[in-house]
């Protein structure tokens, strides 16, 4: 792992300047459910129990919910210092699964969050046709997701033509047990070639369970050995691998967006992030659920993570590099491109030169001090291309956006 070098964290008078962070996994309604899903429903509550509250809240969105659910979050990402999200996509078609009569309406509302914003979009439309690994239909509730194979690929290629300087566009793969294996080859071999490939994989026991009982292989393995699986690849979640994957990933070049908040939320599981990082593994950072809507706590909650597992301090270290925020910001900085397809030179931010947190930081210990010294978001000013979209810590439209969130709130926990 390589460290970052002083020259991208820069002293300025405002504070101290740093590269915008990326985040790699975004399904952007599921913030209007934050803190909605913590009551039990089942003394053996798990990742799929919450999906049912998931599936419930999903059902109420239409277009301009999505728009202004979208701009709420997206501040909050540009205010906390992320500059570009990777936003996995897939509440296609209106609830009852019929399509929109323009096909594209709500990634539309989603690209148009991202512009009213400025933050950078990597939207990810999903192709999602079956409800698991053994083929069967999609349930009443999954409907407004799926495509078969034509209708999405006809979707892709109208928003892959849009693309600009703040618009990429890429493929999702729901999962292994929502793609067919036909399909999956497919879609690949439609793809050009600047399409960045997102996928969620080994997120939870029961389905690398399910995937070893059709397929006789784990799901990574499985993936790893019927795919081209490269640096265009980015392996949502990844957390239950053997010796075999995590040394298959690392050597694939493929990130893995690892999404600490919203994994502990879900109590999936803790990735295998020191191993991986002695394979020479490619990682990044998400904020998935939006639980939580900062890099900060992500990055903390990754390193802690590893600290609750093996009861040592200081996890995310080299031998060269002892500082573990240093390292922890050159993890995510080093893979935005590959996951985003952006190459965002242009983007910064800058922390706040009178958090009493950071008096007396210096280029050597800002890192370690910015992710460790506590709760208070320190992020100041924010550019992305250039632009200013956050001052003295809050956005340039934060006001009026939030008024929008609330009353599409208020709407949508009425249905």
């Amino acid at each position: 792992m390589s460290h970052v070098q002083h020259a991208s964290i820069e002293a300025v008078p405002a504070g101290w300047r740093l590269p915008g962070i990326a985040n790699l996994h975004s399904h952007a309604f599921q913030r209007a459910m934050a803190g909605l899903a913590e009551r039990q429903t089942h003394p053996s509550d798990s990742f799929w129990t919450w999906r049912e509250t998931m599936y419930r809240m999903a059902g109420r969105f239409d277009p301009d919910a999505l728009h202004a659910v979208a701009s709420q979050l997206y501040v909050e990402m540009l205010e906390a210092g992320y500059t570009t999200v990777c936003e996995f996509h897939y509440l296609h078609h209106a609830p009852d699964g019929s399509p929109y009569a323009a096909p594209t309406e709500m990634s539309d509302a989603l690209v148009a969050a991202a512009r009213d914003t400025g933050i950078r979009l990597t939207l990810l439309p999903v192709l999602y046709m079956t409800g698991g690994f053994d083929g069967r239909a999609l349930n009443e509730r999954q409907k407004r997701f799926g495509h078969d194979l034509d209708t999405y690929l006809k979707l892709f290629a109208s928003l892959h033509a849009r693309q600009d300087d703040m618009l990429k566009v890429g493929c999702a793969l729901h999962s292994l047990r929502a793609v067919p294996p036909d399909a999956m080859q497919a879609v690949l071999a439609a793809l050009p070639t600047d399409a960045r490939i997102h996928i969620h994989v080994a997120e939870q026991v029961g389905e690398v369970q399910d995937c070893i009982a059709v397929r006789d292989l784990r799901p990574v393995e499985w993936l790893l050995r019927n795919a081209a699986v490269d640096a265009r690849w980015t392996l949502v979640h990844a957390t239950h691998l053997n010796d075999w994957e995590v040394a298959g990933i690392a050597k694939s070049g493929a990130t893995v967006a690892i999404c600490p908040t919203t994994e502990a939320n879900l109590g999936d599981g803790l990735f295998r992030l020191r191993d991986y990082l002695d394979a020479g593994g490619a990682w990044g950072i998400g904020s998935d659920s939006h639980i939580s809507v900062s890099p900060v706590e992500e990055l903390r909650w990754l390193e802690y993570g590893q600290r609750l597992a093996t009861r040592h301090r200081n996890i995310v270290v080299e031998k060269d590099a002892p500082s573990v925020g240093r390292n922890l910001l050159a993890g995510v900085l080093a893979t935005a491109a590959n996951a985003t397809g952006f190459d965002a030179v242009d983007d910064s931010i800058v922390l706040d030169a009178d958090a009493p947190q950071l008096a007396g930081a210096t280029a050597d210990d800002i890192a370690d001090r910015w992710i460790f010294s506590g709760n208070r978001n320190l992020v100041g000013e924010v550019r992305v291309a250039g632009k200013r979209v956050v001052a003295d810590g809050m956005h340039v439209d934060r006001e009026s956006i939030a008024a929008r969130y609330a009353t599409a709130m208020q709407e949508l926990l009425a249905g």
